[in-house]
């Protein structure tokens, strides 16, 4: 991790971290399904640009476009959706913890479809330990009887639930494709679902809302979306995947802290606890402290 990567990093955990408290702050205005509408689809333009400035291969078969409509269903459009729908209900902060369950997740499922990921004795301890914390996060209160602020609860697992298919599936689907062609067929492909959706369920936009709601989506189109995904596989090209999975500790903290400083969000004690053991469980899953070494020093004569 060079002092580059580190800077990359905390931007990364910066913005997708803020995406919890923008969300909150576009429902003021829209219904959920518009608020995913407008940020994939914007974020899809933009990537495109990006593409052709950049002169990125784009893929001749036509095989990929069922792929990205896969993709982007399972990466965006149904995540996307569960986590601001959940959200109505829900403190930020709160939405940013569960949804580190997504590390989880992931492994769980690649452990089930790959056979070059295996469930180490490491790895089962660490998901579930992470599981545990999810579990305290919630609360017991939750399994009592489902009302509202239980289903959003569930509503962010179950975006992380589909991040993890959605990542082992990508893993597959769009392998030889350019990182950014990638991001912006993904997410072309989540503005498809969206949009029909929106004006089925929640009709076309009226744009009368107030600033604060058009600064909120701008920020989630060109900041969460767009410069975070670029972002991503430049940390991604520099620091290698292990090192990049430490944005999954640092999001929470970015999100509870812009909760608390724009809305007065206050988490519970059991809340709190829980995403300190999520973070253990993450921790002991990547080997975090022990696989750092020591940098080499030279030898001394003795």
């Amino acid at each position: 991790m060079t002092p580059l990567a580190w800077i990359l990093l905390g931007g990364l955990a910066l913005l997708w971290g803020t995406s919890f408290l923008s969300n909150r702050l576009a429902l003021q205005g829209m219904g959920p399904m518009t608020v995913v509408a407008i940020r994939t689809g914007g974020a899809a333009v933009l990537l495109w640009i990006a593409v052709l400035v950049q002169r990125s291969p784009l893929p001749r078969d036509p095989r990929v476009i069922p792929r990205f409509l896969f993709i982007g269903l399972l990466n965006c459009a149904l995540p996307f959706g569960l986590i601001v729908w959940g959200q109505q209900f829900i403190a930020s902060g709160l939405a940013g913890i569960l949804n580190a369950s997504a590390a989880l997740f992931g492994v769980a499922v690649a452990a089930m479809v790959f056979r070059d990921e295996h469930l180490t004795p490491r790895r089962m301890a660490g998901v579930t330990v992470g599981f545990l914390g999810v579990v305290i996060a919630i609360g017991p209160e939750a399994l009592r009887g489902l009302n509202l602020t239980s289903a959003g609860q569930f509503a962010i697992v179950g975006a992380s639930l589909c991040y993890a298919f959605g990542g082992a599936y990508t893993r597959v689907a769009a392998r030889g494709i350019a990182p950014g062609v990638a991001a912006a067929g993904m997410l072309t492909a989540a503005a498809v679902w969206m949009i029909p959706a929106m004006l089925i369920f929640e009709g076309a936009p009226g744009f009368d809302w107030p600033l604060r709601v058009d600064l909120a989506l701008l920020w989630l189109v060109i900041g969460c979306t767009v410069a975070a995904y670029l972002l991503y596989f430049r940390l991604l090209a520099i620091a290698g995947s292990g090192n990049t999975s430490l944005v999954t500790l640092l999001i929470p903290p970015v999100a509870i802290t812009a909760g608390t400083i724009a809305f007065g969000e206050r988490l519970t004690i059991s809340e709190l606890l829980g995403f300190a053991v999520i973070a253990a469980g993450l921790c002991i899953l990547n080997g975090w402290p022990l696989r750092m070494k020591p940098r080499d020093v030279p030898r001394r004569a003795r």
